[in-house]
């Protein structure tokens, strides 16, 4: 991908993904993680399906693909109901945070070096943000690749400590006298 390419997709998912929280009752911190992880997610299973070939080829039925098998390649496991292909496939009745959430304890159980790491608290999420949070990310394990999402993943961590801070500087502008009597 074209480091131009790249600038818009990145650009693309943060105006996207900030237009969301925008319209929810959420500030930049409650959303932070879930999005943060919905990005990992993506990357585990583009990581994952990029050698899912590989690996089940040198299989057979007597050595039967294993965990260890994508260790060895060091990549995460990611069971099926872990993949953001899987979570946007969901029937339209579904908890889609409570599948989340459980995607999240598939990986993390998959990979025990991940336990309690990833965040969790997708049901509380409004399930229309959620569901288009998925939307947006779900198609970057067929767009990107390696560093792409590393780039992503620093774009959005800057952004929502940008967001954060701005948050902060405003709440300290509004209360000036709080800052002076802390000095008193």
């Amino acid at each position: 991908m074209k480091t131009t390419d790249l600038a818009r997709v990145r650009a693309t998912l943060w105006a996207a993904a900030d237009e969301l929280r925008a319209n929810s009752k959420l500030t930049p911190g409650q959303y932070r993680d879930p999005v943060l992880g919905l990005v990992f997610l993506a990357y585990a299973e583009s990581r994952f399906e990029a050698v899912r070939g590989e690996v089940e080829a040198g299989a057979s039925a007597r050595n039967p693909v294993t965990i260890a098998d994508y260790k060895a390649k060091s990549v995460l496991y990611v069971p099926d109901e872990a993949r953001l292909s899987s979570l946007v496939d969901l029937p339209e009745g579904e908890d889609v945070g409570k599948a989340t959430d459980q995607a999240i304890k598939s990986i993390e159980e998959a990979n025990p070096e991940l336990k309690d790491i990833l965040p969790r608290g997708y049901q509380k999420l409004e399930r229309s943000t959620l569901i288009e949070l998925l939307r947006l990310f779900a198609p970057l394990p067929t767009q990107l690749e390696g560093d792409a999402f590393g780039f992503i993943y620093e774009d959005f961590l800057s952004n929502f400590a940008a967001q954060e801070g701005r948050g902060a500087e405003s709440t300290s502008r509004r209360t000036p006298s709080s800052a002076s009597s802390l000095r008193s």
